[in-house]
């Protein structure tokens, strides 16, 4: 096949992608009272699962602190069409999410035939791989780090005249945000596992500034979780710090595999 087609296979690919998203698009858009009250809104609830697990742990343990207190947090609208095109971009999202299985398979299928038996190996591992881990970090996201981010930064006052009132803008861009960015950051054994193949990273690197990652994933855990206790900290900071170490025996490995086949 010349260059223009595979440009017109490429071009098929795109249309059946667009077609699936929108697709999907506007069966989400259909279930408003569902995505909105049982997904997106659900942590703004007391119980929410999140909530109801801290405060049985809390019990459990006798630490009261662990029990969040929500409080009174309005959320509000303050623009003509915002509700709407929150809507639309919310069923955009979510649809993008749902068919992102199928997107990977189309983009595998126009790419196997230009690879080998072997690449084909590694690169069916590295499409598994990558699903399990964005899918891993968004649920950590969704169940633990945005349901305490919510609270913390909702009930936050500099001062008890000022009552907080979140615009729906604001939430929806802090909870895709947070969920995209945490999705991608469990990424990072997939991106350490490439670098180390052409010798960009090494594991030495990793284990020579573990004691700045364990500091940087504190910093960031002490931000997200809404009480000063230690255990809420590290109920956070921990699956950061494992994944941290994940990557580093990651490229342990493909070093190791590297001194063995030369």
């Amino acid at each position: 096949m010349n260059f223009w087609g595979h440009l017109e296979v490429l071009r098929w690919v795109l249309i059946r992608c667009a077609i699936v998203v929108l697709g999907l698009a506007v069966a989400v858009f259909c279930f408003k009272d569902f995505v909105f009250e049982g997904i997106i809104l659900a942590p703004c609830n007391a119980d929410f699962v999140t909530y109801r697990a801290m405060c049985r742990l809390g019990n459990l343990l006798g630490m009261s602190g662990l029990c969040p207190d929500l409080g009174e947090i309005e959320m509000i609208n303050i623009n003509l069409s915002s509700q709407l095109m929150t809507h639309l971009s919310v069923s955009i999202y979510l649809s993008a999410v749902i068919a992102m299985p199928y997107l990977i398979t189309e983009v595998w299928l126009f790419v196997k035939p230009a690879l080998y038996n072997r690449e084909r190996r590694v690169a069916r591992v590295a499409v598994v791989a990558f699903f399990f881990q964005f899918f891993v970090g968004l649920a950590l996201a969704y169940f633990l780090i945005f349901p305490l981010t919510y609270n913390f930064l909702g009930n936050y006052q500099v001062s008890e005249r000022i009552v907080n009132q979140i615009s729906l803008s604001s939430y929806i861009s802090t909870f895709v945000g947070l969920l995209l960015t945490m999705g991608l950051v469990f990424e990072m054994p997939i991106v350490a596992y490439f670098f180390a193949r052409i010798g960009v990273l090494k594991a030495s690197f990793l284990s020579k500034y573990r004691n700045v990652a364990i500091v940087l994933t504190l910093v960031l855990a002490a931000f997200i979780t809404p009480s000063t206790d230690v255990f809420t900290m590290c109920l956070v900071a921990m699956p950061l710090y494992l994944l941290y170490e994940f990557s580093r025996w990651v490229v342990k490995q493909v070093e190791k595999r590297t001194i063995e086949s030369s």
